[in-house]
């Protein structure tokens, strides 16, 4: 295929995925995005394979049949409540690929440079394996952390920013030394900077505490566009260092947007400590109950339901875990028939995942109009009647407003205690993924609904149906 051919057939795809991007902005035009990207990735894949550099077919036809295979598996099986999981150990699938990228292309014949050409060709290699390497073992602890297998508490070595910073300045001189070694003794500096990101990756994320996981996600998407981005200089492909850097701008932009909903700065986001100030904790910050609970029970609530005028849920994990979204579907027409209207209020970092809640919303066909966001539906609380908090914690914690010694002072939260009723479906009194206590819980307008939220929810549901 003529080169001409290729670049044109790139540019084609290239755009794709710019409008898939923008498609999936909003959730009216979400579908069209996905299908945009799929077309503009198969295009990709088919003028690469087309495009006359490829080796050996032998190899290359039963690794794209078994990556297609593993791929339809786990789009068949995974639930929407590991879509994190799954997210973070993709992304260290870009993270390894561009390791074995830069290390096969530094060991590739045929690649001699002279020159300035050959220090920037080498610089790309030590890029592409540090960010690949850090990017793979990253996204590994992200998963292991979001699967449950890590604990969710931030690992905090003694003077960890100092081992962090000294691995950093350690990968200058080893970059040097690659740089300047004959061919192929800079394979060894080459791997010591591999190791080192490799130890980085995980200490980095283990550093991190649960409540910024969400946030984590986003920010190794945006390493693993530009670990992609780097590959794509290293094997002179267009389209893979603009996808890399469309990825890579997109995630760092999400990661932003997600760390100021969370009132959280980006770099302290990326060296851990979540809730682990230096200063005194309140008791509530250390998770300790601050009061009494009043439970209620589906009978009461349905029956507050049965004359609220509006009515509001708030969905969190807890909602996904329980696969409660299609009984709040049946429940959000039932309250319409009977003149109420329901509407849901979305936390920026609601869930593991950016947008986990929307995506749950719209498999339960709730259509998108009566989804807003925390700045579209904060003022309306007080005019409320009854709040359905299921399987939230601490995007709903008032202590983020009014105890300066929380470890989540400042951060924005749906105010549903200015409702006239707020109802918590919870499991038990475990705190939530920040592990604090939540001062909503012992409110006078606070009711606990303890058990299972799509228990919960149908019998709400049956209790409603009885009257």
């Amino acid at each position: 295929m003529e080169s001409g051919v290729i670049t044109a057939a790139y540019l084609v795809a290239a755009v794709l995925f710019i409008q898939s991007l923008s498609g999936l902005s909003t959730q009216e035009t979400a579908r069209r995005g996905n299908w945009l990207g799929i077309i503009g990735m198969l295009l990709a894949v088919a003028v690469t394979l087309a495009g006359g550099h490829i080796g050996n077919w032998t190899l290359l036809i039963p690794a794209l049949g078994v990556g297609a295979v593993v791929g339809a598996m786990l789009a068949a099986r995974v639930e929407m409540t590991a879509m994190p999981q799954l997210v973070a150990m993709l992304h260290s699938f870009v993270g390894a690929a561009a390791v074995l990228v830069g290390i096969s292309n530094y060991l590739a014949p045929g690649h001699e440079a002279a020159g300035f050409e050959r220090v920037i060709h080498e610089f790309e290699i030590c890029a592409g394996v540090f960010i690949g390497a850090l990017t793979f073992t990253g996204s590994v602890a992200a998963f292991a952390k979001l699967q449950g297998i890590w604990g969710s508490k931030p690992l905090l070595l003694p003077g960890r920013h100092a081992l962090n910073l000294v691995a950093l300045l350690a990968c200058v001189p080893l970059m040097i030394w690659f740089m300047n070694a004959p061919e192929p003794t800079g394979l060894t500096p080459l791997l010591v900077i591999t190791v080192i990101a490799l130890l980085l990756g995980i200490h980095g994320v283990a550093a991190i505490g649960s409540a910024d996981m969400p946030v984590v996600v986003s920010m190794l998407n945006s390493y693993s566009g530009w670990a992609a981005a780097a590959a794509g200089f290293l094997l002179d492909n267009d389209l893979l260092i603009i996808t890399g850097a469309l990825v890579g701008s997109s995630g760092a932009i999400l990661s932003y947007i997600m760390c100021r909903a969370m009132n959280r700065r980006f770099v302290s986001v990326i060296l851990g400590g979540f809730g682990q100030g230096a200063g005194k904790a309140s008791p509530a910050a250390n998770g300790e109950p601050q009061g009494q609970v009043v439970p209620t029970s589906a009978e009461e609530v349905a029956g507050w339901l049965g004359t609220a005028k509006e009515v509001v849920v708030v969905p969190g994990y807890g909602m996904a875990v329980a696969q409660a979204q299609y009984a709040l579907g049946e429940l959000m027409k039932k309250l319409q028939a009977n003149g109420t209207r329901m509407r849901f209020a979305i936390h920026p970092v609601a869930g593991r995942l950016p947008g986990h809640m929307n995506v749950l919303l719209a498999e339960a066909r709730i259509p998108y109009d009566v989804v807003l966001e925390m700045d579209e539906i904060n003022a309306d609380f007080p005019s409320t009647d009854v709040v359905l908090v299921i399987g939230s914690n601490d995007i709903v914690n008032p202590a983020a407003l009014d105890d300066i010694a929380s470890p989540i002072y400042g951060m924005p939260v749906l105010e549903v205690w200015k409702a006239k009723t707020t109802v918590i479906f919870k499991r038990s009194m475990a705190s939530g993924y920040s592990g604090i206590d939540n001062p909503l819980f012992y409110l006078d307008n606070s009711r606990m609904l303890f058990g299972d939220a799509k228990a919960s929810v149908d019998a709400l549901l049956a209790n409603m149906h009885a009257d």
